[in-house]
């Protein structure tokens, strides 16, 4: 994918949402599989590290169960180093690999989970957590469990838990198109919408071979999104009253 293929995205949140990048004092990305950081955050996370702003990534599993496999090797020390080769072009400091099975992270103790993530924080001085939205994007269990853990290690709110989210334009036409079980926000749910540049995303993207070659469903979306991303506010250490209701699945 070139960035001229992307398109601009026609559904836009209203001009009273914020469209700058919080003030935060360093980021860690909670993900469940290698290529979740650039799949699907890592234009975000360039734009935090573009801003001076550090980033670590804590990744639950080695995604060894993916049915995408598209250069050889053990698919699990493959995808090991396509994490590191992906955040070298993020920007992305430290990068915690953790062994939990993949396709299984839902039976995983939460609170055993949520330990990783604040060790990881609290080693950096990170006091926001990205993660994906509740129901985690896909409707994958991996993905909701990762952002389960989030939200539990910031229960006592220590940290700001923030969300990558998928316009629910987007996840329609993904569902519609290619029988995904996208989910998706509307509009009026949004907190942030970002301008981001996608270059540096593409880049990390690419360095996992074996999940982005024949994907179908991740070309699509990014030219859906265009020059897009939205973000929501999942828990906030000043504001929880701003927490937001798991959204509604897209069609």
């Amino acid at each position: 994918m070139d960035t001229a293929d992307v398109v601009t995205l026609r559904a836009a949140p209203s001009p009273s949402v914020d469209a700058a990048l919080p003030a935060v004092g360093g980021v860690v990305a909670v993900c469940a599989h290698p290529d979740d950081e650039s799949f699907g955050l890592g234009a975000v996370l360039s734009a935090f590290t573009d801003a001076g702003i550090p980033v670590d990534v804590v990744c639950f599993t080695h995604g060894e169960a993916s049915t995408l496999h598209a250069v050889p090797g053990e698919l699990a020390a493959v995808r090991i180093g396509e994490l590191h080769d992906a955040a070298s072009h993020l920007g992305i400091g430290r990068t915690d690999l953790l062994t939990y099975p993949d396709g299984g992270l839902a039976d995983q103790p939460l609170e055993e989970l949520a330990g990783h993530v604040r060790r990881l924080a609290d080693a950096n001085g990170a006091d926001t957590l990205l993660v994906f939205d509740v129901g985690g994007i896909t409707g994958h269990p991996d993905h909701q469990r990762a952002t389960e853990a989030a939200l539990a290690a910031a229960a006592d709110g220590r940290y700001s838990v923030l969300a990558w989210a998928v316009p629910d334009t987007v996840a329609w036409a993904l569902n519609d198109e290619l029988a995904t079980s996208f989910v998706g926000r509307s509009p009026a749910e949004v907190d942030i919408a970002l301008e981001v540049d996608r270059r540096r995303q593409l880049a990390s993207i690419r360095c996992h071979a074996s999940q982005s070659i024949d994907n179908p469903v991740l070309w699509r979306r990014l030219k859906l999104q265009g020059n897009a991303e939205w973000l929501v506010w999942l828990q906030t250490d000043t504001s929880p009253e701003q927490q937001h209701a798991t959204p509604e699945r897209s069609r």
